[in-house]
């Protein structure tokens, strides 16, 4: 096997750990590049995702700058030896890429190529991308590829658990969107069953003050009051729902702050008392922060909306190197965590779950019922 910089079990499996740590597709693939060109000792390494329409979905290179990478154009089209690697799936070992029969050339501003290395990544029959490493970093025979069949075996190992990675990270985004168009359809239900009959509710006792003016101004004036309250309301109900869409805030004011500014709206909004708390967590990765955020977010809004409860309160705590675990305890009705469906919160607590998951935490709840429920989520450090 080639003996490159970190060649041998210890550098595959720094490969592989690597892959799996990941799981956005983008970062996913940035891995797979590097681990591919620092396991073969190549200058330069790519990994394209084909489209349905004859480009890439996705490009991505290693050992290639930013500054030549722009210069370079658009992604390329699949042409030549990618296209032959897409369609016939096999792999490719190259002593010249140049000399080779298929091949179609390049933009002015691409690095100049030579000996070359490529396999599809495939699961099953389905070919998810192309994998390929050029310029062996060794002396090279005369008129042979630096690039031995340990190596291509070596990086067909590689592609197998890069297939399992990629696989991973889609399913995990897919999961992500279906998460998100979850909370989208909670909260249009939200607001019409809270923002719509406050201002159903506001139309009614406007009408009726304006019946009252000339003959009962007293009432009339009363009733008045009570549409400014109810405007309010109606505001602080939408106020709550807009916080909830715009997680955003967590890159400008950090997980702490945007907790206490969405808790503070909702102590206004509802009758319940919410409160917060937090105590010596410092800033975690984005992946954890928006995870714990959202899992806050569900915890809440099933506490406000169905359990009745009179208090609410939310910590945030530190845990363990750097970790964090986040508390949502209310007093309300409860309900059997065993029955979930029949109470209404199967998909809440699935996606609470997933989420916790999803950031390399986890999630319990305890409830029973008239006991009140508790939400804990913990994550580890970053």
């Amino acid at each position: 096997m080639s003996q490159g910089p970190r060649s041998g079990l210890a550098a595959v499996s720094a490969a592989l750990l690597a892959m799996s740590r990941h799981l956005e597709v983008r970062d996913v693939l940035k891995t797979i590049v590097a681990s591919a060109r620092e396991l073969l000792d190549a200058q330069y390494a790519a990994l394209g995702v084909p489209d349905d329409h004859g480009g890439f979905a996705q490009f991505v290179v290693d050992g290639v700058s930013d500054a030549q990478w722009k210069a370079i154009g658009p992604l390329p089209r699949q042409h030549g030896i990618l296209a032959a690697m897409l369609r016939e799936a096999r792999p490719e070992r190259l002593a010249d890429v140049r000399e080779d029969p298929r091949f179609e050339g390049w933009p002015s501003a691409h690095p100049d190529m030579s000996d070359f290395l490529g396999l599809p990544i495939r699961d099953g029959d389905e070919v998810l991308g192309a994998l390929f490493l050029a310029n062996k970093r060794c002396a090279k025979p005369s008129g042979g590829c630096g690039f031995t069949e340990d190596d291509e075996d070596l990086l067909a190992i590689l592609a197998q658990h890069a297939a399992i990675a990629l696989t991973n990270a889609r399913l995990y985004e897919r999961s992500r969107e279906l998460t998100i168009a979850e909370e989208r359809s909670r909260l249009a239900h939200e607001l019409h069953d809270a923002v719509s009959q406050k201002l159903f509710s506001l139309r009614l006792t406007a009408q009726a003050a304006a019946t009252l003016v000339d003959r009962d101004p007293a009432r009339a004036k009363g009733e008045l009051q009570q549409v400014a309250a109810l405007a309010a309301e109606a505001a602080d109900e939408l106020r709550a729902a807009v916080v909830e869409l715009r997680p955003t805030a967590l890159d400008e004011d950090g997980l702490i702050a945007t907790l206490r500014s969405h808790i503070q709206v909702l102590d206004r909004a509802h009758s319940a008392h919410v409160t917060f708390d937090s105590h010596g967590v410092r800033a975690l990765p984005a992946a954890q922060e928006e995870a714990l955020l959202r899992v806050a977010q569900e915890a809440l809004h099933n506490a406000l909306r169905h359990s009745g409860a009179a208090r609410v309160e939310v910590t945030l705590a530190k845990r363990g190197q750097g970790g964090a675990a986040l508390r949502v305890t209310d007093d309300g009705s409860g309900f059997d965590p065993t029955a979930t469906r029949s109470a209404g919160r199967h998909l809440g607590l699935v996606s609470m779950r997933d989420r916790a998951s999803g950031a390399g935490g986890r999630l319990d709840v305890e409830s029973a019922p008239g006991k009140g429920t508790t939400v804990e989520m913990e994550v580890p450090g970053g």
